[in-house]
């Protein structure tokens, strides 16, 4: 039997440590991009020399960020660990670009309310859902049926960022426009079972395990998309949830409309959901759980951007007793 590919490898590798999809096309992109800067070298012929010429190419003259700078790296050690087996030395030694903290850009609520209510449907639920949730983008158009506890007041997110479960809140707001959602989800599940349409994806083993779990109710998405595509990894032609771009479209068309000084993204909602919580008195590990923090310290960004001034400080020339106008 002939030796897979090398990216034939990389793909099996990555599915087996149950990688998303979108790591996956990422890390193959960047593996393919090291091989062709060293002149297509096997990556077994190269080291730490070739990945900090590589690295230092992408910051000097691509000018990429930091983040996708440790992105790249983080791809070339999953191919030397994983894939080819190789733990030498020099794989401890290599530096990761320190990324710069950068405070995230927030919106007052009247600023937030104005621009949900520019987003038209079907994107519309979705982006009040991830303001009044904290969920990620990606987490908010993965949820299933089953997901959403009603009884419990709560929504339980799957595999988030990490490969952890969390639990969030579910906004009595959203109760009624949540069951209407799930009503229009019960009409495309019902179509496909008419026409006996393979099963939504289930991740990692689920399908072998559980192989009706896909076409049960209870495993659909709650923002299925209005047709069906083939599944990139399997090829299966089947129904998959919204898609993102979509939803990125809709907030930029929503800020372009009103003007908006700062870009922002649907990430901002989730800024958004944190801040607003520490401004209303919220306990930040309380937050903290919510929003799926491994550390405290990431949570505690949100202090500084709360609506109380920098650092919440008092300039002392406020407490001036000055009778003349300084215009």
């Amino acid at each position: 039997m002939s030796t897979p590919r090398l990216m034939d490898q990389v793909r099996h590798a990555l599915r087996v440590h149950h990688y998303s999809l979108r790591t996956e096309q990422a890390y193959i992109q960047w593996i393919r991009r090291f091989i062709f800067f060293h002149n297509k070298r096997h990556p077994r012929e190269m080291g730490a020399d070739e990945i900090a010429s590589f690295l230092s190419h992408l910051a000097v003259d691509k000018h990429v960020s930091a983040s996708t700078q440790n992105q790249a790296l983080s791809a070339l050690l999953f191919l030397y660990k994983k894939v080819l087996h190789i733990e030498p030395d020099w794989i401890e030694d290599v530096v990761r670009a320190k990324r710069p903290k950068r405070l995230p850009v927030i919106l007052s609520r009247e600023t937030v309310t104005r621009l949900l209510l520019q987003i038209d449907d079907p994107y519309h639920l979705i982006c009040w859902l991830m303001y009044g949730t904290g969920l990620r983008l990606y987490e908010a158009l993965t949820l299933r049926v089953k997901d959403i506890d009603f009884d419990q007041n709560q929504i339980i997110v799957r595999a988030g960022k990490g490969n952890k479960d969390r639990v969030t809140v579910l906004p009595q707001r959203l109760l009624e426009p949540l069951q209407d959602q799930l009503h229009k989800s019960r009409v495309y599940y019902e179509e496909d079972r008419r026409n006996a349409a393979p099963g939504v994806y289930l991740p990692y083993a689920l399908e072998r395990k559980y192989p009706r779990a896909g076409t049960e109710w209870p495993w659909q998405w709650v923002f299925p998309a209005n047709h069906h595509s083939k599944d990139p990894r399997s090829g299966i032609v089947r129904r998959h949830h919204i898609y993102e771009k979509g939803i990125s479209r809709a907030m930029k068309k929503a800020a372009n409309s009103l003007s908006l000084p700062t870009k922002i993204s649907s990430h901002t909602l989730r800024h958004c959901f944190a801040t607003h919580l520490l401004e209303d008195g919220y306990d930040i590990r309380t937050v903290q759980e919510l929003m799926g923090h491994k550390d405290v310290k990431t949570t505690m960004i949100y202090t500084h951007v709360m609506k109380k001034g920098a650092m919440g400080v008092r300039s002392p020339v406020d407490r001036l007793p000055l009778k003349k106008s300084l215009t």
